[in-house]
């Protein structure tokens, strides 16, 4: 005899299907006879007396609300007979048992109920409550009390039970061919043991407040400037970096977590105490996303650096752009072709834009830039020449023609918008900032401070470089002093931003024209367990650029998959797991990371449904950078570290076999410092399963 709850399933299951066949779906009344009275009321009231209209108009109204309330029932979703719920709980309100289903589509008929675990409201008994809990919630305008009796997820595959979890234990079927179901008595999966592990995490102890070169109460060290305690923060590859020559090139490249933008921090904290004047807006940390900006600003004061300009590209430029040409409109557009994108990004520009200057004369005016801004991104001739010479194969013919039209079409637009014609709605893409910066540097020369003097930087330090195309870097070090003093810091294996034109350094440096700079390799992956590292590396492949493995410093918890049929499943199983580890390490931090929008909100609906403290959706990468847990996509969150991470919906769908997928999901991984879940509705992705030595499941 199969177990007692394994019995009921099955029973329930089969009630389930038996309603199903019977009956397949709801047949929404007919529209028909609705728009034939909403045609006959509204030819009546074009010839109705006054006095008749408002009784009319209301008719109409009625007629229409009820209309919509059908389309609404047509649209609505079924439920699916192959997997028709995912989850089961039994409420006890007085002496009444009732048995409710969640699934992703609402059935009540003849005694079975099934839920859509979204948006009806006695769901969130079951994300909120235990087995045996006792609960009571407002639900509308009523008051519903009583007890959680029995609350389980299952697994339904083409109809057939798979599996069951409650807290008895876990419930499989037997393999095909075999009797019966195995019981499994095991505890849960568990988040734990990585409470503050992240720097982002606020902790409190010795060292949070102090500066390079200053003993514990905050003196300065000695006056030879070696610093001697700065051994104990980093260790002697990174010192060696960050004691470089403050001219010239610093280079660095290394896995996530090996410390590069730390080296670039400290780099800069050790500048400024060999010379005060470092710590000055002219040195410039300059980053790829708001996230990394928040984070920078927060580290450099705890550096001791206080007065640094911090800043993401997009928001420099941008501002170099309205001084320099504060008659350009300043809408930005929206909905830019992804080929103009890759074009505008391309290191092709930068030889357009000297080829451009070197066959035309004119006068070195902002309205000569202008002019050489839109004669480069219009002059299909130009570029095709400049392509075939330069970067044979990176754009068709067809390709170019496409996005010279477009731009063209764009550039009319901004010299109406110029002439003074404001009823035209002009704008300019986010990649137009850095191609008139550049613009102006090739016709006029060096860029203006606000007191219109040349705008010069002592030290320039770019992270995450790799998301940088090579006109943003040479716009940039054009800014730089005769020192030239920069530091670069990157990992083309953490590449996600694929129209930045970044292929490799060595090309890099190429189209910058520094060639033969060296490029330094951190080694040593501080951040992430060794099990964290080796699961990100594996992802990788062929992109991995080092044959020596990076060494790892610290061993943790195995990556884990979880499988489910229904997001209604994943959620349940995350709220439990994160409620429990919010519980017990107050201080973690975690990151639900998703490939999209939709689904960031669909999780954190169903979080906040099942009381999950302390959480958020990351919308603008406007962290918190404190405990909790925040839901946000994973191009968000590169260059940031979290104690936990959780990778939801790694399928085949949302990542398939591609290189842009293979990047995406290391630099997800590699956001975890102590553990790393991967979630997944239906099949995981190819990329997952090769790396877990799963079955194609």
């Amino acid at each position: 005899m199969p177990h007692r709850i394994v019995a009921e399933e099955l029973e329930l299951l089969d009630e389930v299907t038996t309603l199903l066949q019977e009956e397949p779906y709801v047949v929404p009344p007919s529209q028909g006879e609705i728009v034939e009275e909403l045609i006959r009321l509204r030819e009546e009231m074009a010839t109705a007396k006054a006095e008749d209209r408002g009784s009319l108009m209301s008719q109409y109204d009625q007629q229409l609300s009820l209309l919509e309330q059908i389309r609404r029932a047509a649209r609505a979703p079924q439920v699916d007979p192959g997997s028709p719920y995912f989850a089961h709980m039994r409420l006890r309100e007085g002496e009444r048992e009732r048995d409710l289903c969640l699934g992703k589509a609402t059935r009540i008929q003849r005694g079975v109920r099934i839920i859509d675990w979204r948006n009806a409201p006695i769901s969130q008994v079951f994300y909120r409550y235990q087995q045996g809990d006792e609960y009571e919630e407002h639900l509308g305008d009523r008051m519903f009390a009583g007890e959680l009796v029995a609350r389980r997820t299952v697994a339904i595959r083409n109809g057939e039970l798979v599996r069951i979890d409650g807290p008895e234990g876990t419930f499989r079927s037997a393999a095909s061919g075999c009797q019966g179901w195995h019981h499994v008595h095991r505890e849960p999966p568990r988040l734990a043991g990585g409470e503050g592990a992240a720097l982002r995490a606020h902790r409190h102890g010795e060292g949070t407040h102090r500066r390079l070169g200053t003993d514990l109460h905050g003196a300065r060290r000695r006056a030879d400037k070696r610093l001697p305690d700065i051994a104990g923060l980093i260790d002697a590859e990174q010192f060696e970096l960050i004691t470089r020559p403050t001219s010239g090139f610093v280079v660095i490249r290394g896995t996530a977590g090996s410390g590069k933008t730390t080296v670039a921090l400290h780099r800069i904290a050790w500048m400024a105490y060999e010379d005060p004047r470092v710590d000055s807006p002219r040195t410039m940390f300059a980053v790829f996303s708001q996230a990394l900006r928040d984070y920078v600003s927060h580290v450099l004061p705890a550096l001791g650096v206080h007065s640094v300009d911090v800043r993401t590209f997009a928001e420099w430029s941008a501002q170099q752009r309205r001084r320099h040409f504060p008659a350009l409109p300043r809408a930005v557009r929206e909905d830019t072709p992804g080929i103009v994108v890759r074009l505008k990004l391309h290191p092709v520009l930068l030889a357009a834009f000297a080829e451009q200057v070197a066959r035309v004369d004119g006068q070195p005016t902002r309205e000569q830039a202008i002019d050489d801004w839109v004669s480069v991104t219009t002059d299909a001739a130009l570029l095709k020449a400049v392509v075939a010479r330069e970067a044979p194969g990176a754009f068709s013919d067809t390709e170019i023609d496409r996005a010279t039209t477009w731009c063209r079409d764009r550039c009319e637009e901004v010299l109406a918008w110029l002439a003074g014609d404001r009823d035209i709605d002009a704008e300019l893409d986010v990649e137009d900032d850095a191609l008139l910066l550049r613009a102006w540097q090739q016709r006029v020369g060096p860029l203006r401070n606000r007191r219109r003097r040349p705008l010069v930087y002592r030290h320039i330090a770019v992270d995450e470089v790799q998301d940088f195309s090579p006109l943003e870097v040479r716009v940039l070090l054009d800014c730089l002093d005769k020192r030239k003093s920069i530091t670069l810091a990157g990992d083309t294996q953490q590449h996600v931003m694929q129209n930045a034109g970044f292929t490799s350094w060595t090309a890099f440096f190429d189209h910058l024209g520094v060639e033969g700079t060296e490029v330094s390799t951190l080694r040593v992956a501080y951040r992430s367990s060794r099990q964290i590292v080796d699961f990100a590396l594996a992802v990788l492949g062929d992109l991995v650029e080092d044959d020596e493995p990076p060494l790892t410093t610290r061993e943790g918890p195995p990556v884990e998959l979880f499988q489910f049929t229904d997001h209604g499943a994943c959620v349940a199983f995350l709220a439990d797991a994160l409620k429990e580890l919010i519980r017990d390490e107050p201080l973690a931090s975690v990151a639900v990371l998703t490939t999209g929008s939709d689904l960031s909100a669909i999780y954190t609906r169903g979080l906040l449904k099942s009381e999950v403290p302390r959480l958020r959706q990351v919308l603008h990468q406007d962290f918190t950078f404190a405990p909790g847990v925040e839901v946000t996509e994973v191009d968000q969150v590169k260059g940031l570290e979290f104690d936990y991470v959780v990778l939801v919906e790694v399928s085949a769908e949302r990542y398939p076999d591609t290189d842009a997928s293979r990047r995406l999901l290391n630099v997800g991984a590699t956001r975890a410092v102590h553990q790393l879940w991967l979630t997944t509705v239906g099949t995981a992705s190819s990329l997952v399963r090769e790396v877990m030595q799963l079955e194609g499941r």
